[in-house]
Parts: structure tokens; C-alpha cells; sequence
């Protein structure tokens, strides 16, 4: 089994202008068209003429060398040396092979080449077309199993007469085999007018027939573009190829159109068929759209903000992200046509089998959340034995994917709670997920399907319903309401405070106290609380107010009792619920107001001190007293 590993090819945008001088003693008609060189060869012996090589993105860049003493023929050979997994040279060896000027490969019908390897192997991609720019004219075969055995290769070209002015000469790309890097060398490439090979069928949807139900606004793309020739060696060879090849068509534009490249839009409701033709042949498989008119959204969420972390959602400010869709190269098929109805981003994957959304650069800490969630569409009814599986991984400490602190757990939902042409809103508790050991920096989401071609996505966020509680508060406690005339004010940044107060009077306590701001608010921590108390300059009179508001948060004290004291001492404690929880009040923080009359004994007009007892951690703040 073949490392899942990202093969990312740098495009560059390729502009060419073009001056045209014309003389005064030469009109139009006269002018010609350009013409190419129909040089055939790629790499006899070294480089042709105007050629050069380019590594792709995250591949190991010196992975290619020139060979002069294993070849084929000659005095040369291309030398390919693939990377271990994990190298820290690339995860992959590829890239391409180019020419500045196009050339006119019109004359020809393949490209030939001839191959060997250290070990039995299948190298994952290998094509020409690829310019590092638009490549329009691409076409590649896959799984090319080779051996220790030099063998000749022919990559058939599907239409000929397109390639008057082609850049992309030779490109490949091959990861490691179970693990380990090993070496292929390519020779005598060049592309040939051979005799014996003739083209088969070709395809769209991989031949398929295939059907999908859509709404106005939705755009998806036609793929599984192949062709089958057969080749003088007796073997019929599939090629993948651009949908430049191809000429696509509507059997109703008014309810779907279908560009040139195979991207088709739903315009209305109603149905239409979309095929295509191949050098004026029709080609296999179909796309059949089913438009149900409008879109219908996904359950717009209701959540407040502050219990949410988003990842995609309109609803909500989103985390950043890698990707959504970073393609996992060789193993996965599914792809992303994502798009926007009435201002609302979708999530679109098709030819699905597995996704993944990343954020390695900024890992997730879901540690104050209880539950997974998502609303998923499927577009197509559902398929017995269908499956969807949410898989969940934490990079643990290091915050970086491999090592042997990562963990994961995977939810597979099914029917009933899995139905087609419906939004299904998955909420997974973390509680279930018991094969994640850590959910400090979550590095990745995916998605794994059986039986299910396609699905939408939409509000895909982490959740806390109440039952996990940040050990710190996000936010700051609620503003008073109180007016300030009616206010004596021990703590609170809302009001002018008694002066003297010593919030930490050595009492032989092992409480941590310190002041620090919570969202730009000044707010009183006890860590670690056994007792804690708060001593007074001079005693207060409070005797002509009703109450004493304090406003608390903790997410894991499991008893905290609040105090006044007069001389003597006199005290008399309050219970205060614990833990104070997401939900009881704004932002988690609690408020009480508690009757001054519940002190009894203490003498209210002669309050030397406060007290808090209990444990865990715990934040204060307006703590005041008033009518």
C-alpha cells in the first residue's frame, strides 16, 4: 500500500504577446500562419532541443539526474530516484518536462519511451501536456507497472490534429512503494507515427450513465475523461485526458449548459442530458441533470458565536484552514466544484470516495467543545449499504501530522439517520469518540463515503451544549445594570471602588491570586482555591442596601461558599452553585444577587472582611453591593 501523500503542481500563468510589424508593400492575404518544428524526440541521448525540466511543488527537486551509465540505448538515460516516505528532500518524485516554443506534433499518433526500475513497482503518473501552464492538451496513463526489465511504453494521443503548438513534452509523478523510495530510469523518448495503434472508445464518467439531482445555481464538472487504444503490443491501453479533446453538449440548454471544458450550470428546473463526442465519435457515459428548481439551504445555524468554533459556515467568523480540499493523490478520486446560491457558500465534492480539510498550519483547539457538527447533502438517492464516516485527528502535542502522538476516531452514520436528497445535520459528541485522546490541536477532518457519489457540506463547526466548560472565560463578565448612585462597589471596573482594599492578605492560604483582563475587563482569579480572603482599609457600612451582586465563573470547582465578616469573628457563608457553566448566563459567567439578610449573624454595618472557600478555579468580578 502506497503512502496517501499531496501532490501539489505549481502552475505559473504563461502570457505571450505578439507585435506584428507589417511593411508598407505587403497586405493581409500575404501573411502566413505560423508554423512549429516538428521535432519528435523528448530525450535521446540528453535533452532536445529547447527543452526543460521543472520539479513540481512539495516533490523532491533534484529526484531526476541524467544517467550515463544505465540506459536503454545510447550513451544516456533520464535517472528518477523517488524518496523515502517521510524524506525530508519530498514527499513525491515529479515534474516536467517543457519547451519554451511549441512544437507541432500533428504528424504523430503517440509518445513512446522506453522504462526499468530496481524493483517491481507502478508508477503512479505519466503523461505529456503538462506545460506548468494551462496544460490544455494534457493526457496521461496511470499504474504503469514496471520491473527490473527494460520495456517500451506508448502513451496514445487522442487527437492529433489539436497538437500544432504543444509545450508540454513528458512529465511524471511516483511516490514511495510501501513506504520505501526506489529508482526508474526512462529512455529514448520521443513521440512516433507506430504503426498498430488504434483508437477504441472513449468516455466521459468513466463511461458511466450517470444521474444527479441539482438546483438552480449548482455547477459541477463532467470528469472521468478516458480513452482505450489499442496498442501494437496487444495491450489496450486507457489514457486520462483534458476535456479539451472533447466537444460537450446540452440536450436542453434551457435547464443546463455545458461549456468546453465540461463545466456544467443548472439554470432552471427540469431535466437534461449531458454527453459528448471525441474526434467527432461519441463517447461513453452521460450526465444527467435533475433540477429541482431553487436551492434549498442547509438548517441555518443557531448557536451563539461565542459557543461555536466554525470551520465553514456563512453563519460564522471561519478558523483558518489549509484546504478543503487538499487532494490526496494517488488513492483519492473525489473532487470539489464548491458554489455559491443567494450568497451562500457550499461545499461540493463529487467522484467521492475521500476528503480531507486540513489545518496543520493552524490546529484547532476543540478542548472547551463537546460535539462535531455538519449538514451534509446528497444529491442522489440513497444507495443500499451506503455509508458516510466523519474521521476526526488530533496532532497532539507537537501539533504536527505522524509521530506516535497523534489519535483519531471515525463515526460512521448510516440509514436512517443517513437519507438522500436531504440535508442530514450530524452532531457527534466528543464523549463518543473514544479512540481521540486529545483534542488540543485537531490537524484534520475527513470524510470517508461507501456507496455515496457525491455530497454537499455546509456549517461545519465545532459545539459546546453547556457541558464542557472553557477554563478561562472568552468574554467578560456582564456590564452592571445597577445605577452608580445606588452602588457601593468593592471590584468592578464599571464602578469607583473602596480604596485600600487588599484582595490578598497573607492568611496562610494556597490560593493563587492575580488580576488579569478578561476581553479588556480587569477580573479577579483564585487558582488553586482552598480559602482566600479580602481585607478592608476601614470597615464598610452596608447596612442600607439590600443586596450583594457577584458576578462568577469556574469551569471545574465542585464547591465555592462566599462569606461577609464582621469583628468578633462573626461570619456567615453562601453557597454559591458550582460549576457555573456555559448557558447559565451571558458568556458563561453567573451573576447572583444575594439578600444581605442570608448573612445573618454578621453585623452589616461593620463588614471588615470577605471570604471565599471551596476548590478549583475561580474568576470574580463586580462584586458590589446595592438595593
Amino acid at each position: 500500500m502506497k503512502n496517501i501523500f499531496k501532490n501539489k503542481i505549481i502552475r505559473s500563468a504563461l502570457g505571450l504577446s505578439i507585435l506584428l510589424v507589417l511593411g508598407c508593400q505587403r497586405d493581409l492575404n500575404e501573411l502566413e500562419e505560423a508554423s512549429y518544428p516538428k521535432n519528435p524526440e523528448v530525450f535521446i541521448d540528453g535533452f532536445s532541443s529547447g527543452l526543460a525540466y521543472a520539479a513540481f511543488g512539495g516533490s523532491a527537486p533534484k529526484a531526476f539526474q541524467v544517467d550515463n551509465e544505465v540506459k536503454y540505448a545510447g550513451t544516456a538515460s533520464m535517472r528518477f530516484e523517488v524518496p523515502d516516505f517521510g524524506s525530508p528532500e519530498g514527499a513525491y518524485a515529479g515534474g516536467s518536462f517543457f519547451t519554451s516554443v511549441g512544437r507541432d506534433l500533428s504528424d504523430y499518433n503517440a509518445l513512446t519511451f522506453w522504462v526499468k526500475a530496481t524493483q517491481p513497482a507502478k508508477i503512479d503518473v505519466l503523461g505529456f501536456g503538462n506545460d506548468l501552464g494551462e496544460n490544455k492538451y494534457q493526457v496521461s496513463i496511470s499504474a504503469l507497472a514496471v520491473n527490473t526489465n527494460w520495456k517500451k511504453v506508448y502513451i496514445p494521443i487522442p487527437d492529433a490534429s489539436k497538437l500544432t503548438a504543444e509545450k508540454g513534452m513528458f512529465f511524471y509523478s511516483e511516490g514511495p512503494e510501501n513506504n520505501n523510495g526506489y529508482t526508474f530510469w526512462i529512455d529514448e523518448v520521443k513521440f512516433e507515427k507506430v504503426p498498430g495503434v488504434a483508437q477504441g472508445t472513449a468516455g466521459i464518467l468513466n463511461g458511466d450513465a450517470k444521474i444527479v439531482t441539482s438546483f438552480v445555481g449548482v455547477n459541477q464538472n463532467v470528469d472521468g475523461l478516458i480513452s482505450t487504444f489499442s496498442l501494437p503490443n496487444g495491450i489496450n491501453q486507457v489514457v486520462n485526458l483534458t476535456p479539451y479533446y472533447f466537444n460537450f453538449s446540452s440536450s436542453n440548454p434551457s435547464v443546463a449548459t455545458v461549456n468546453n471544458l465540461g463545466n456544467v450550470s443548472t439554470v432552471s428546473g427540469g431535466s437534461a442530458v449531458i454527453t459528448a463526442t471525441l474526434a467527432d465519435k461519441p463517447a461513453s457515459g452521460s450526465l444527467t441533470i435533475n433540477s429541482q428548481g431553487n436551492f434549498l439551504a442547509a438548517p441555518t445555524p443557531t448557536l451563539p458565536a461565542d459557543k461555536v468554533i466554525s470551520v465553514f459556515s456563512d453563519a460564522y467568523t471561519n478558523v483558518p484552514v489549509d484546504y478543503y480540499n487538499g487532494y490526496w493523490a494517488p488513492y483519492q478520486t473525489t473532487q470539489s466544484a464548491d458554489f455559491t446560491v443567494n450568497g451562500n457558500n457550499v461545499l461540493n465534492y463529487y467522484n467521492f470516495n475521500f476528503v480531507g480539510i486540513q489545518s496543520a498550519a493552524n490546529p484547532i483547539n476543540a478542548s472547551a467543545t463537546s460535539h462535531f457538527h455538519a449538514d451534509i447533502y446528497l444529491p442522489n438517492a440513497l444507495a443500499a449499504g451506503a455509508n458516510f464516516k466523519v474521521n476526526i485527528v488530533d496532532f497532539g502535542s507537537n501539533g504536527a501530522f505522524g509521530g506516535n502522538d497523534d489519535s483519531n476516531h471515525v463515526t460512521t452514520i448510516t440509514a436512517p439517520t443517513l437519507q438522500g436528497q436531504n440535508w442530514v445535520s450530524i452532531n457527534i459528541p466528543f464523549s463518543a469518540m473514544t479512540g481521540l485522546t486529545s483534542r488540543n490541536k485537531i490537524g484534520q477532518i475527513i470524510f470517508e463515503g461507501a456507496n455515496i457519489p457525491a455530497f454537499y457540506a455546509d456549517n461545519i463547526y465545532f459545539y459546546n451544549d453547556g457541558s464542557i466548560i472553557p477554563s478561562t472565560p472568552t468574554a467578560a463578565a456582564p456590564a452592571p445594570s445597577h445605577p452608580a448612585s445606588g452602588v457601593l462597589s468593592v471590584f468592578s471596573d464599571a464602578y469607583t471602588n473602596v480604596a485600600g482594599t487588599d484582595f490578598n492578605p497573607n492568611w496562610g492560604q494556597n490560593t493563587v491570586v492575580s488580576q488579569l483582563p478578561i476581553a479588556g475587563n480587569n477580573t479577579l482569579k483564585y487558582a488553586g482555591l482552598n480559602y482566600q480572603g479580602t481585607q478592608f482599609a476601614n470597615p464598610l457600612n452596608v447596612s442600607s442596601y439590600g443586596f450583594i451582586h457577584i458576578d462568577y465563573y469556574t469551569a471545574n470547582s465542585s464547591n465555592l461558599n462566599f462569606y461577609l465578616i464582621s469583628p468578633g469573628p462573626v461570619e456567615k457563608a453562601y453557597a454559591l452553585s458550582v460549576p457555573s457553566g456555559i448557558g447559565t448566563n451571558t458568556n458563561g459567567w453567573k451573576s447572583v444577587d444575594i439578600p444581605l439578610s442570608s448573612f445573618s449573624p454578621v453585623v452589616l454595618s461593620n463588614i471588615i472582611q470577605f471570604k471565599a472557600d471551596g476548590n478549583g478555579d475561580v474568576f470574580f468580578d463586580n462584586i458590589y453591593f446595592h438595593n
